[in-house]
């Protein structure tokens, strides 16, 4: 399920394609809980939710979670958002999506363990389908 790269398309847009978004157990207990979100404390400082694409979520985690265990992995259809997901420049000169409303829990496809073994976060299979 790997989409490509359309810049033909208003603002970018990548479709057919898994998006990932990290979470501490808490904030994955709240979404839950919840049915929805803005996101963790970076998100909500920044006004949208972070999320990264299949080949970013592996620096994602080692830039920003390094070290941490206890993580959860969201995986979420990039066309499925709508128009609030926009792809945007960021860590060096890629596009990551950023959604600028509120993450809904009906919209996670799943939600799978990120453990933190031998000093790296592993991912699961799952993420490559």
């Amino acid at each position: 399920m790997a989409g490509k790269l359309d810049l033909k398309a208003a603002g970018g847009h990548l479709s057919d394609m898994l998006i990932f978004k990290i979470f501490k157990a808490n904030e994955w207990a709240t979404l839950q809980a919840k049915g929805e979100t803005l996101g963790a404390p970076i998100d909500l400082a920044d006004g949208f939710v972070h999320f990264s694409t299949g080949s970013q979520a592996a620096e994602t985690a080692a830039k920003h979670f390094a070290g941490l265990d206890g993580l959860w992995l969201l995986a979420l259809e990039a066309d499925d958002l709508g128009d609030a997901l926009k792809w945007e420049v960021s860590r060096g000169g890629d596009k990551f999506p950023h959604l600028y409303r509120a993450m809904r829990l009906d919209e996670v496809l799943w939600a799978k363990p990120l453990p933190f073994v031998d000093g790296a976060h592993v991912f699961p299979e799952e993420m490559t389908q």
